[in-house]
């Protein structure tokens, strides 16, 4: 049993012992900083580990629908659980599935989501871990950058967004992938943890149409927990201390 204390948003709680994906810094990142100025009713979390995303967005939106799928058990029960005791427990809605199993069945039903973001799995070129729940959370071996672009670009509504985060290193790659399904990259934010750190990290947001690209740039902290003033910005409906 992973022993591990709430997260407490200023809005909601996140209970993290029983998935060994906890809440990080990329999550609330991409919660934060993806768009819902176009209002999108039907929204879609790939990949929950705890439901954090998809409750940043149940309180940033007025999204009627707010599916999460999530493939490994203990991390969909413990976002079922975050789901129900959350002010919005009856906008959301978490599948025990993987992803490419989901993304079949609604394509098959024509369904469609305005906004489609993910966490996806890292660290497609390391040493997988001992243990296997997180391996399956951060490693793309159990769902690879090719799968899920492929699954969202036959779910993502014609004026739909997808928003992901991902390393850096990986931009290039990632962003070819998206153009041969008809994704185009429309905005991004390069991420660095303080000033004099390497780039590691990276936001982007695609969609089937394609516009002058928006490109941003985050330094997180200023030192060790001195935090920039555009971070504080971006996180503040969320952070308790920001």
């Amino acid at each position: 049993m992973i022993h591990s204390k709430p997260f407490v948003f200023k809005e909601f709680t996140v209970h993290q012992d029983k998935t060994s994906m906890k809440v990080g810094t990329d999550g609330v990142l991409l919660g934060a900083w993806c768009a819902v100025d176009n209002y999108p009713d039907t929204i879609l979390d790939i990949g929950a580990g705890t439901g954090v995303l998809s409750l940043m967005l149940a309180q940033r939106s007025d999204a009627m629908t707010i599916d999460a799928v999530e493939l490994d058990e203990n991390a969909y029960e413990q976002t079922v659980e975050n789901f129900e005791s959350s002010d919005w427990g009856d906008r959301l809605y978490c599948y025990n599935a993987s992803f490419q199993e989901f993304a079949m069945e609604i394509s098959a039903e024509e369904e469609t989501y305005d906004l489609i973001i993910s966490n996806p799995p890292f660290y497609t070129d390391t040493f997988e871990t001992a243990d296997a729940s997180r391996n399956k959370a951060r490693f793309t071996s159990s769902l690879s950058f090719q799968e899920l672009i492929l699954g969202v670009s036959k779910i993502l509504s014609k004026t739909g967004h997808f928003a992901v985060i991902i390393p850096f290193k990986e931009k290039e790659n990632f962003v070819s992938i998206a153009h041969e399904n008809n994704l185009f990259l429309n905005r991004f934010c390069s991420v660095q943890g303080n000033p004099n750190s390497e780039i590691k990290r990276i936001l982007l947001e695609f969609s089937f149409q394609v516009s002058e690209i928006i490109e941003t740039h985050l330094v997180i902290e200023i030192k060790r927990h001195q935090y920039t003033e555009a971070y504080k910005n971006l996180t503040r409906d969320f952070y308790i201390k920001m």
